[in-house]
């Protein structure tokens, strides 16, 4: 594809994305930022760009997508991609097929070295029948949420970090039950949930423990799965400093295991590697498919209904 895109939405996110897509970006949306060329999406000439790059709040996210599609345009949208009611992603879809265009769901952590490490090791199979996997995520912005004028609001925690984590899981394992469950779901600073713990899995597939919070001062990550020959063991995420995968290998009858660490240095490699992603995707023009989105929102949505504020 040609490489023109505008970035729709000037918050914390859109910055990133416009750091990235450098020149490639002909342009920028913000009813609130002085700075940006337009103040509304339909305001952009359209043959003045190519693809948009969505960093806005989840409300407006399907007619902003809906618009783009209809009119041949490609749609990176941050995650989550939320749609009422579910009945948009059909519409979306089928118009996207009709025009050719992109839609693609933004989930960086899907570029963190660490996971597509782990997600290899899951694919060889080496460490056989996989029998539970828990992972935590924890930041420290509890206070810059609650000073948000619309963070702190619904599920809180629970579609902001959670949506990464079911994605992860969906990436390192592939198709995943929707039988998850809120195990506790807290409210210790702010007025939406600011910690939530779900569980998951079980009959002939692994169990999921799955624990989010913003109360975290130490921002952290880790993930660790439970094999039959071994176990693999994520620690930390690029941008927040040293990442490491360790991956054991199981001594029987019982003893400590041989095991094999690697460390990649600070740094965060996530945001171009996902924007070249998207630039690849866009260059391709494979037809769209929605299903994950599908699956991640119907999981959402259930979940979010028994923890909203």
């Amino acid at each position: 594809m040609s490489s023109r895109c505008i970035v729709v939405g000037l918050g914390v996110q859109g910055a990133k994305r416009l750091r990235v897509a450098g020149a490639d970006c002909v342009g920028t949306v913000d009813p609130f930022v002085a700075a940006a060329t337009w103040r509304s999406l339909n305001s952009v000439p359209l043959d003045a760009y190519d693809a948009a790059l969505l960093c806005v709040p989840d409300a407006p996210k399907a007619e902003l997508v809906e618009y783009l599609v209809a009119h041949g345009k490609h749609a990176l949208v941050e995650k989550p991609f939320a749609v009422p009611g579910g009945a948009a992603f059909d519409r979306i879809e089928a118009q996207a097929r009709r025009t050719r265009a992109v839609v693609y769901s933004a989930y960086n952590h899907r570029f963190e070295p660490g996971f597509a490490a782990l997600r290899a090791v899951l694919a060889e199979g080496r460490l056989g029948r996989i029998y539970h996997c828990r992972v935590f995520y924890g930041n420290g912005t509890a206070r810059l949420v609650r000073e948000s004028g619309w963070r702190d609001a619904g599920a809180g925690v629970l579609p902001d970090l959670g949506s990464h984590l079911l994605d992860a899981l969906r990436f390192w394992f592939g198709d995943v039950a929707d039988d998850f469950r809120v195990v506790q779901a807290s409210r210790f600073e702010n007025k939406a949930p600011d910690r939530v713990q779900l569980a998951g899995g079980g009959g002939t597939g692994p169990t999921f423990d799955l624990d989010m919070t913003l109360l975290s001062w130490r921002n952290h990550f880790t993930c660790d799965v439970f094999a039959e020959h071994g176990s693999a063991h994520l620690s930390s995420l690029c941008k927040w400093g040293e990442s490491s995968l360790t991956v054991r290998t199981r001594v029987l009858p019982a003893g400590r295991p041989e095991q094999a660490v690697t460390v990649w240095p600070e740094g965060d490699p996530t945001w171009a590697a996902e924007y070249a992603h998207f630039k690849a995707l866009c260059a391709a023009r494979p037809p769209a498919d929605l299903s994950g989105d599908r699956w991640l929102h119907a999981v959402l949505s259930r979940l979010s209904a028994g923890v909203a504020a």
